[in-house]
């Protein structure tokens, strides 16, 4: 995601599971982030039914929405075109699928946009935020009626919004407990009890515990798709990863003392780069007896840097792991694994990277498909960026 010109950070989170028997969700949640306008779009719609039918609707929806709110179409227009774009249901003969938008301009202004999805939670302090709902009424030929509901507001730090399909308000519909359903208005007080018990709890847990509640509600076989979505407006977390010696050995100093200074977790990939470090701070360096997964070498240990890593190999490896990551994805306990821990759990991204050659990297027992070190820097920041969003920046040296 990205940090907002008033210093927090917009950190959003989808959690999914399908209906009971399926194998692919029909409910499709998107998002992009427009840098050129300093915006973050995010989508999710539900499609018809469930299934591969259910699936492709909810696609088209959320692809659609996506591009015309990037294009500042209007409001009926988005809608007027999504809904006459869906392809016909065999079944019942009708294009069906619901959506919900938010647009977050990063200057402060939120919008939301929702058609037929279940009301959008927006929290701040703990408690609803009391926002203006406008309500808009279609009146294009074939969509003629349907209702939109719009609001925009300005987020504040720690401020909350939360949304969903209605595999999550509609879950236990018909038990002894819920009749009618979990509804949003005990979907809001479990998402409140939450943030009671931990201030600070992530969009992904937040999201999470929505959905793992929801599917007990439904004992476990859930009846519809379940999706939520969380976004959370809090201070950023940082992260630094510093590679490679300088081009000039004069600026040796400058680069390590301002790797010590950087606020946030610190990172030291590369034998030559830590040695650097250690002299020019005088910092003891010490190599740990950890053995190394997957054939990677051990990490060392330095006060004032949370890991220190071997160089070229290490990073080629976490590029591979970013590449392949999926949720389902089961963490290592290799240095590679480690990096891509700490680059997941921040929002900014700094690299510090040295342009001297380390000449080991041109021995020709190295691995022929080895590349240098910017190569695979600049793979794993188009990684962070376009697959998670990320904010990245890198600095040469």
């Amino acid at each position: 995601m990205e940090t907002n010109d008033k210093g927090f950070f917009v950190e959003s989170f989808c959690r999914q599971r399908f209906h009971v028997g399926e194998r692919i969700c029909g409910d499709v949640f998107r998002s992009k982030k427009v840098k050129e306008e300093n915006r973050l779009i995010f989508v999710l719609s539900d499609g018809m039914g469930h299934g591969v039918k259910a699936h492709v609707l909810a696609t088209f929806t959320a692809s659609f929405a996506l591009n015309f709110t990037e294009e500042h179409k209007d409001i009926e227009k988005i809608a007027d075109i999504i809904m006459n774009s869906l392809p016909i249901c065999e079944d019942r003969k009708i294009s069906y699928s619901t959506f919900t938008i938010v647009d977050v301009y990063l200057d402060g202004k939120v919008r939301i946009l929702e058609y037929d999805n279940p009301d959008t939670i927006i929290l701040r302090n703990n408690k609803e935020l009391d926002i203006e709902w406008n309500a808009f009424v279609m009146n294009t030929e074939r969509n003629k009626g349907k209702l939109l509901r719009t609001a925009d507001f300005y987020p504040l730090k720690g401020d909350r919004i939360i949304f969903g399909s209605d595999g999550i308000t509609q879950s236990g519909l018909g038990g002894d407990k819920f009749p009618l359903g979990w509804g949003t208005d005990n979907v809001r007080d479990y998402i409140i009890k939450l943030i009671t018990q931990e201030s600070q709890i992530s969009a992904g847990t937040i999201s999470t515990k929505v959905v793992n509640h929801a599917h007990q509600n439904d004992n476990y076989k859930a009846k519809d798709d379940i999706s939520c979505v969380t976004i959370y407006f809090r201070d950023p977390r940082r992260c630094l990863i510093v590679s490679g010696p300088p081009y000039d050995s004069s600026r040796d100093k400058e680069f390590a003392e301002e790797a010590l200074n950087f606020f946030g977790k610190k990172i030291i990939s590369g034998g030559t780069t830590a040695e650097i470090l250690s002299r020019e701070l005088n910092l003891k360096l010490e190599i740990t007896a950890e053995t190394a997964e997957q054939g990677q070498p051990p990490t060392s240990l330095m006060k004032g840097f949370d890991l220190i890593t071997e160089g070229i190999l290490t990073l080629t490896e976490v590029n591979r792991i970013l590449k392949q990551y999926r949720d389902d994805y089961v963490p290592g306990h290799g240095p590679a694994d480690r990096i891509v821990a700490i680059l997941l759990s921040s929002d900014e991204v700094i690299f510090q990277v040295g342009t001297g050659v380390n000449p080991a990297h041109w021995e020709p027992e190295l691995p022929i498909e080895l590349e240098i070190r910017r190569t695979v820097i600049n793979r794993i920041i188009r990684l962070l960026e376009e697959k998670f969003l990320k904010d990245v920046k890198l600095y040469y040296y």
